[in-house]
């Protein structure tokens, strides 16, 4: 008997059973999950070869065991009233089917469906002959079902488009129900068993779409809860999708290396299904509860776990390919749903444990982005998973790692909600006053002020080294560590003196703490030597990173990004200190190797590109530093966005290089746009949005109907409201040079333009593009 067509069967536009050339000859093996509709591909095309008159014999075997095939052949052999074909010996009626099929002219398909184990067909398999044609279903893939004729087609779930038809089909009736088809398509993974199921089940139920979503989402529903009894199941379908599934699992748990199917399983059910690296299941973390999750003593080494994993892959349970494993959505539903809430809270710290030890060190923007990616879907997964279990007693340091690596990827904004939901949670679950909750709060506040928000991240730290110094004691390290932060902001936005001056204190804190050679320790000697450049001392700033670096090499190595980050200080303050040279010298290697240790777009090698420009600029290259400065913008917008610190110095650069080409429109618009977004990430009084106020100011005077009177305005108006002394002071030289220029050339022709624009030029680049 052939199983029915579903009613709403679809062709399935990614498969065919011939070849290219049109050869139709030889076996087709059909492997899958469960469910994903090999069978019902394989009466689509038994119904097309009969529609078509292009078939003389139609076979259907059931393929689950050896005795069913030689039962279907025999019984083959017997209704073709085969020679000696009685029924009294089933084996030797077998084997006359299975000779016929090799010799006669008949154009046949013989189908077997559902086959388990592929000894069972040994010296069974269909004869390839130009007039006939084999089916096989199965979930086994690789060696032993494989051979030169017989060709293997590897089904899948739906693709987006056909799960949607198929799910509208089905809805057709009640169109009220189908009111988030996508939603549950990506619920359901598009499998296609499970669509049919899930679809009757809202029919039966007069559920829509948006409502069973609730209910699938709801944990304490199980898999099987969620469609029809097996005796209402739709299409001749005699399992669930779970029991479907399970199936499958069953037979891996059954295979070599015993026991091991189900533990890496349970792993792989709180992670993502559409990727694990490979790493994270050989991790120690990994290892140590695969050990300790069986029963026997014997310990789980990365062999037996290799081998695992190519059993699941052999019986399509996961897919596992060269650099990670894929499971679908589904199966880990299964998994889970015949765990306790306590046995997934377990898992979720172990798999919590492996993906932290599975994390790169220093992210390399290229070379790692497909292992984070991986890496930051399985935490999205575990903390779901997992939900309050990995908040309490301690938070569990993959919350921080993986938002951090959000943050750190140029996406700020991205990590600074991350950490807001986090500390929600946190004050929920732990209270305000936790060590884990401040120390959310403390990230917060620095992924804040990497938006663009500075002064809305000092407000922060302000608040929580408040905090902390009542809770903490202002020993403690936290509470170091927010007075570091804290006095960096301050640094940035604009008090200098008052950074040296905290960063000094910090310091000394620091050496007694924890030693003159620790890592915090060597940051905290970092910022006080920028700021103490930033100050009015380059040289000092030059000679103190010099010598910061070589401790950071001794401590931490040459390749470790914080000794790169000291390479590029030592650079800067070398160019500042009067060799731009040198500056770019040095700066092109160490822009060479951030590439090669962290990747192109990681925020480190974009700065080190930005302050390249700079030098280059600088040392006399204005053309290759405006190129390279456009390059560079274009990078710095799409990984960091406009209003990172970062980019507002290269969009303030691109500016000034408008101006010094004569374009005064492109420059009085560039600086209008920084500006706005200055005052907005850093104040209306920040240094350097005043800065750009005043050439933004200068440019407009200039190209005004009347300068004199327009700088004489403006020399007024800055008096008025107390602007910088060099501010003021820039003006009178300008307006004093203008009235010069005038008395040599007629005030309102070209010639007198021409000039004041060139003076201006001079000393806006002869003051380093400030006015």
């Amino acid at each position: 008997m052939v199983p029915r067509l579903a009613d709403c069967f679809q062709p399935r536009a990614a498969y065919s059973f011939d070849e290219g050339g049109g050869n139709a000859s030889g076996t087709r093996l059909l492997s899958g999950l469960g469910g994903v509709g090999k069978t019902q591909m394989a009466i689509g095309l038994a119904e097309q070869l009969m529609t078509g008159n292009q078939l003389d014999l139609l076979v259907w075997v059931s393929a689950a065991s050896r005795q069913s095939i030689l039962a279907g052949y025999g019984h083959a052999a017997v209704d073709l009233l085969l020679p000696g074909a009685d029924g009294s010996n089933t084996g030797q009626d077998a084997a006359r089917f299975h000779a016929w099929l090799a010799t006669t002219n008949r154009r046949w398909l013989v189908v077997l469906d559902d086959l388990c184990n592929a000894a069972d067909l040994k010296g069974l398999w269909p004869p390839n002959c130009p007039t006939g044609r084999a089916v096989v279903t199965t979930r086994l893939r690789g060696s032993s079902v494989g051979a030169v004729d017989r060709r293997l087609i590897q089904v899948g779930v739906f693709v987006a488009d056909e799960a949607a038809a198929y799910l509208t089909a089905r809805l057709a009736e009640q169109p009220d129900l189908a009111d988030d088809l996508e939603g549950v398509v990506a619920d359901l993974g598009s499998h296609p068993l499970a669509l049919a199921q899930a679809s009757a089940f809202m029919i039966d139920e007069g559920l829509a779409c948006s409502a069973y979503r609730q209910l699938f989402a709801d944990k304490r529903q199980r898999l099987d809860d969620l469609v029809p009894a097996e005796h209402d199941l739709p299409d001749d379908y005699h399992r669930t999708i779970a029991a479907t599934l399970a199936l499958s699992i069953d037979a891996a748990d059954r295979s070599r290396p015993l026991g091991m199917a189900s533990p890496l399983l349970e792993l792989a059910s709180v992670l993502d299904s559409a990727g694990i690296p490979n790493s994270l299941f050989t991790s120690a973390a990994a290892l140590n509860w695969l050990t300790f999750s069986r029963d026997v003593s014997e310990r789980v080494d990365p062999d037996r776990v290799r081998s695992g994993l190519r059993t699941l892959h052999r019986l399509s349970v996961v897919t596992a390919g060269t650099d990670s494993v894929m499971v679908h959505a589904l199966v880990q539903r299964v998994i889970r749903d015949g765990l306790t809430d306590e046995r997934i809270e377990d898992l979720s710290w172990a798999a919590a444990d492996a993906l932290v030890e599975a994390w790169p060190q220093f992210e390399h923007a290229e070379r790692d982005s497909a292992l984070v990616n991986m890496l930051r879907a399985g935490a999205a997964a575990v903390r779901r998973h997992g939900s309050d279990s990995l908040l309490e007693p301690e938070s569990h340091p993959l919350i921080f790692v993986s938002i951090t690596s959000i943050g750190s990827s140029g996406n700020a904004a991205g990590a600074a909600e991350a950490f807001a939901q986090v500390l929600a949670e946190q004050e929920r679950i732990l209270g305000a006053e936790h060590p884990a909750t401040f120390a959310t709060r403390s990230n917060l506040a620095h992924w804040q002020g990497e938006t663009g928000d500075v002064f809305g991240a000092i407000t922060a730290y302000e608040g929580l080294l408040a905090d902390q110094v009542r809770i903490l004691g202002p020993s403690d390290e936290q509470t170091l560590s927010t007075r570091s932060n804290l006095a960096y902001l301050q640094g940035i936005a604009g008090d200098k003196a008052g950074a040296v001056d905290a960063f000094d204190r910090i310091w000394a804190d620091h050496v007694r703490l924890f030693g003159a050679e620790a890592p915090k320790t060597l940051t905290a000697r970092s910022n006080i030597q920028r700021f103490r450049g930033e100050a009015g001392d380059p040289a000092g700033a030059a000679d103190a990173f010099a010598r910061l670096h070589a401790d950071r090499m001794r401590v931490l190595g040459r390749d470790h990004p914080h000794t790169l980050v000291a390479r590029q200080s030592l650079a800067n303050w070398r160019g500042h200190a009067g060799d731009a040279a040198g500056a770019v010298t040095e700066l092109e290697q160490v822009l060479d190797d951030f590439r090669r240790v962290v990747g192109a777009d990681h925020p480190d090698t974009l700065a080190t590109r930005e302050n390249l420009a700079y030098w280059r600029d600088k040392a006399g290259d204005r053309a290759g530093a405006a190129e390279a400065s456009e390059q560079l913008l274009e990078d710095q917008l799409r990984v960091l966005g406009p209003r990172h610190p970062i980019s507002l110095a290269t969009r303030g650069r691109l500016a000034t290089g408008r101006f010094s080409i004569g374009d005064f429109a492109g420059a009085a618009q560039a600086y209008e746009d920084l500006i706005a977004d200055q005052v907005r990430a850093l104040g209306e009084d920040h240094p350097e949005t005043l800065t750009n106020k005043a050439n933004l100011a200068l440019i407009l005077a200039i190209v005004s109907d009347d300068p004199i009177e327009a700088l004489q305005r403006l020399l007024a108006e800055w008096i008025r409201v107390g602007a910088p002394d060099e501010q003021r002071t820039a003006v009178r030289g300008i307006l004093s040079v203008a009235r010069r220029i005038a008395r040599e050339a007629p005030k309102g022709g070209a010639h007198f333009k021409d000039r004041l624009a060139s003076a201006l030029r001079s000393a806006h680049e002869t003051r380093g593009g400030k006015m």
